[in-house]
């Protein structure tokens, strides 16, 4: 049984914070690059270059790329022979977050209660999900969330009649009334299945995965590419200021579900995508 102590724990996760906040990665900047040489608005190809240019002052004076920073959501997988030592898995990360937020001078956002609204002062709690693997590594994948873009995100309890069809309607439907809230273009994580919280799981862990990776499922990968063409003709277009560019990408997650039900649930994200991960 191989044992990793918190002390390493906190360090990779308040490293990954900063790191999430300050640097887009490689795969959304190249999507940038593309669609800004093929928007057809003169304004929505400014607004592309203007993102780059943005990405590359956070990178060059080591600051945050947004204002909002995001409630801090974590992805765990866990090794099964990994014995965690010194305290909590739970604490090393809210620690962990704590320090990143204070250290990187990222802004605190979380609030204790959603109706009383009093805010943490250090952006903890994050939202931890624990996935339990082969192995005695552990991999952490920090992705902040800003609200802009999961505002507008969405869940519906299709019915298994509504098939492909109605799985396509609504999550151009949901895109569409999103608007410019997200901040375009935006990346749309897609759930298929499971349960309802399994659905908003799947949505969100979609967007984790490079924008330039397809399903490995050829039926979801051109499924994938028709939501993304009919999402780039609703002419949002970047900051919603109209153009070709609405979205950079639509990724899809599925999950066998019950002979009753077809959940969905389409998660989005803005233009930047943050997301750090290492393995410990």
């Amino acid at each position: 049984m191989r044992q990793v102590h918190v002390s390493k724990i906190i360090d990779m996760v308040e490293k990954l914070c900063i790191h999430a906040n300050y640097y887009i990665n490689q795969d959304i900047q190249s999507a940038i690059a593309s669609y800004r040489d093929k928007e057809q608005s003169p304004i929505g190809k400014d607004i592309l270059s203007k993102l780059l240019e943005n990405a590359k002052l956070a990178e060059e004076q080591a600051m945050p790329i947004c204002q909002d920073t995001g409630m801090t959501v974590v992805f765990v997988e866990l090794g099964q022979d990994v014995h965690v030592v010194g305290g909590s898995l739970s604490d090393a990360i809210h620690e962990g977050v704590r320090r990143g937020y204070d250290k990187g001078y990222l802004r605190k956002s979380v609030v204790n209660d959603p109706l009383h609204r009093v805010n943490t002062q250090d952006n903890t709690p994050a939202v931890i999900h624990y996935d339990i693997i082969e192995g005695d590594k552990i991999k952490i994948t920090i992705a902040p969330k800003g609200f802009g873009s999961e505002n507008m995100s969405a869940l519906k309890m299709l019915k298994p009649s509504d098939g492909l069809e109605g799985v396509v309607d609504f999550v151009v439907k949901t895109v569409d009334e999103a608007g410019a809230n997200p901040c375009p273009p935006m990346v749309v994580g897609v759930g298929i299945g499971g349960t309802m919280e399994k659905a908003a799981y799947l949505a969100k862990k979609a967007l984790l995965r490079p924008i330039d990776v397809r399903n490995t499922d050829r039926f979801y990968k051109e499924l994938e590419q028709e939501l993304l063409g009919k999402i780039n003709m609703l002419g949002i277009g970047p900051q919603g200021l109209g153009g070709t560019t609405t979205a950079l990408a639509v990724n899809i997650e599925v999950f066998p579900t019950h002979i009753a039900g077809l959940p969905v649930a389409v998660n989005i994200n803005c233009h930047a995508t943050r997301h750090a991960e290492a393995v410990i």
